[in-house]
């Protein structure tokens, strides 16, 4: 690889910007024609500067670099914690190869961990407490779900369980504990009818039938299987004041 180019103060401000606009929101200024950054939000530190035109990248990771899957390049400097370097195309490819490094910074193994963690360490003994409460009640509702339909999904019929969710028509939050373990507070739904439920974009009414929101496009009721009849849900009574409660506040009209 060749040297390094000086950096002229154009330049100096697209990687600048190129590096804050990643989430590398504290700089730590100029040596040697690199710039380098950090972040307040991931253990990722990078280098930047130019080599024949072309933006260099220094990574502080290893695994981060590998799962860039880039063209790797000779070190144009020995910097002491730099441990992969590659390049980019352009500027908009910096914009890229800088946001995905940022991402998989705070994603790859541990890091999800570490920064679980440091969320927990936050929480008193009454949220920790909340929060595992909520979780096992959770497990217990989708497996009564799962019982009461059995396996199948209420709209379509689907029995793949890793496509699966229980939805609650009353939702956790605004339910008692009795409420909350309610099979028929909820229906078992495939994933992407269960999202729509979720945020109100499809309901059922009394009789059963599917309703969609006035505001989902004609792709999304396709998308969704509601663009011909409307499908039916087999209801029992006990399901009525729940469905009532969704309709009346969680239901897009």
């Amino acid at each position: 690889m060749t040297a390094l180019s000086e950096l002229k103060l154009l330049t100096l401000a697209q990687l600048e910007k190129a590096a804050i606009d990643s989430g590398f929101d504290v700089v730590g200024g100029l040596a040697s024609s690199l710039m380098s950054f950090r972040s307040s939000q991931c253990p990722l530190k990078i280098w930047l500067g130019i080599v024949d035109t072309r933006p260099v990248i220094g990574l502080s990771m290893v695994n981060v670099a590998a799962e860039l899957n880039r063209l790797a390049v000779p070190a144009p400097l020995a910097i002491e914690g730099c441990l992969a370097w590659t390049t980019a195309a352009d500027f908009v490819d910096l914009d890229y190869v800088l946001g995905r490094a940022f991402a998989l910074a705070r994603a790859l193994p541990n890091q999800l961990l570490e920064s679980w963690n440091q969320k927990v360490q936050t929480l008193s003994a009454t949220e920790r407490e909340s929060l595992v409460r909520q979780r096992v009640g959770q497990d217990l509702f989708r497996d009564g779900l799962i019982a009461l339909w059995a396996g199948c999904c209420a709209i379509t019929g689907l029995d793949e369980p890793a496509l699966l969710r229980a939805s609650h028509a009353k939702a956790w939050k605004d339910a008692n504990d009795a409420e909350r373990l309610d099979v028929y507070n909820g229906l078992l739904l495939a994933a992407h009818l269960d999202a729509a439920f979720d945020k109100g974009l499809i309901t059922v009414d009394q009789g059963g039938y599917v309703i969609p929101s006035p505001g989902l496009s004609q792709m999304s009721l396709q998308v969704l299987g509601l663009t011909g009849d409307k499908p039916i849900v087999q209801l029992r009574s006990q399901h009525q004041p729940y469905m009532d409660w969704h309709r009346e506040h969680v239901f897009r009209k």
